[in-house]
């Protein structure tokens, strides 16, 4: 059976490793980057099969990636959880922001985890997404 690679693009350094720690435990090959710049050098290097985007990161942060991977023809389909200390509710409000300026919108991602994470819903949800 083909280990599932999930792409975790966080900043802080204890969140990478707790992130990765807990995939890799539960059997996922965990691929870890510090930005929205290098998350989508690498995404296009190994695509994924799950990314986990911290959205409020240095430089180019996670909104900047996600955007970019929904429109890209290659990376939209990957499923995206992202991650925040960022309220559901305020990032839903300023996706309906930048959508309302674009002809293509872009849709939201496939799971929204507030920070910080719970093991069980993560791995949870990351089965969902990728089985």
């Amino acid at each position: 059976m083909n280990k599932k690679t999930v792409l975790i693009v966080e900043d802080e350094l204890d969140m990478r490793i707790f992130i990765s720690t807990l995939l890799e435990t539960s059997g996922y090959t965990p691929v870890m980057t510090r930005d929205g710049k290098e998350g989508l050098i690498k995404a296009r290097e190994v695509f994924p099969d799950l990314i986990i985007l911290d959205v409020m990161m240095p430089g180019e942060g996670g909104v900047q990636m996600y955007r970019q991977l929904k429109t890209d023809q290659n990376l939209k389909a990957i499923p995206v959880i992202m991650l925040s200390a960022v309220a559901r509710k305020t990032f839903s409000h300023y996706l309906n922001m930048v959508n309302a300026r674009l002809e293509n919108p872009i849709p939201g991602p496939d799971a929204y985890i507030e920070k910080p994470p719970e093991a069980e819903e993560l791995l949870k949800m990351a089965a969902r997404l990728i089985g």
